[in-house]
This record gives structure tokens, C-alpha cells and sequence, in this order.
């Protein structure tokens, strides 16, 4: 997508809120907010699928149509946001490309091997011994007998 094609959209979204006069419903707040809505419909196609069907999504031509459909609506609310906000979207992400590229650098040596299919190992908590700390009491066990839910 070039610069001029975001410009474009932009332009179009712009136009269709302005003939519905959307305008002053478009906030920085509402918009973000409506970007994570249908951020969350997104991911809701996805939810309980293994990674296995979520690489299969696009075969299906009906969840395809669905996922299309979402990815079109987080990127309008996206854009709108950045034109009320004033920020060029392609330039933001090639500086934070760039701050990611000097952040996390091309490892100079072979990843370790990783057991990928067994369980993680359990994770402890220090005892109150080894922090210093009082010990924090479990929710489940308070001392007057209701939990915390």
C-alpha cells in the first residue's frame, strides 16, 4: 500500500462519516475504542482454533469472508484514528520497524534446542524467607471463610 492509497481510504472514510455527519462521534476515545471492538471480533474467529486450523483460516471461504471483513474494519478505525490524531500510519510504523530493529538484534549464534511438546516446567514463588517480605495470604483461604469471587 502506498502512501497515496492511505491517503485515499483516508479520504474515503473521512467523506463517508462527514455525509452521515459522524464527524463529532469520532473521537480519539471512541475511535480507539471501536478499533479494539473489532479487534476483539477478529480474535474471536480465532479463539478456540488449534494453530494448526488458524493457519488453514483463509481455506473456508465463509470464515475467509468473515476474517477479511474484520481486518477491513480494524484497519478503518485504525486509519481514521491516525488522520484525527495527525499521524502518518506508514511513517510510525517504519520508525518503530526501526526501533525494533535495533532493540531486538539478529542473534549472532543458532537458537538453542527447545522441548516444544512437553509441558513448561512449573513456575515457584519465592518463599517470604527468601524475599524478605510477609507471606501474602491466598484469596481462596480468607479469615472470614468467603472467597474473594
Amino acid at each position: 500500500m502506498t502512501e497515496l492509497d492511505v491517503e485515499a481510504l483516508q479520504r474515503r472514510l473521512a467523506d463517508f462519516a462527514a455525509a452521515r455527519h459522524w464527524q463529532p462521534f469520532h473521537t480519539p476515545k471512541n475511535l480507539v475504542s471501536a478499533l479494539s471492538v473489532e479487534a476483539s471480533e477478529l480474535l474471536e474467529i480465532f479463539q478456540w482454533l488449534t494453530p494448526e486450523q488458524s493457519d488453514r483460516v483463509m481455506h473456508d471461504p465463509d470464515r475467509a469472508h468473515r476474517v477479511t471483513d474484520e481486518v477491513a474494519d480494524v484497519l478503518a478505525y485504525l486509519l481514521q484514528l491516525c488522520e484525527v490524531l495527525g499521524i502518518d500510519p506508514l511513517a510510525a510504523l517504519a520508525a518503530k520497524i526501526d526501533r525494533n530493529e535495533l532493540r531486538f538484534p539478529v542473534p549472532t549464534a543458532p537458537p538453542a534446542p527447545q522441548n516444544l511438546t512437553g509441558p513448561a516446567p512449573a513456575q515457584t514463588r519465592p518463599t517470604s524467607a527468601q524475599t524478605g517480605r510477609a507471606p501474602v495470604q491466598n484469596p481462596e483461604e480468607s479469615p472470614n471463610g468467603h472467597s474473594s469471587e
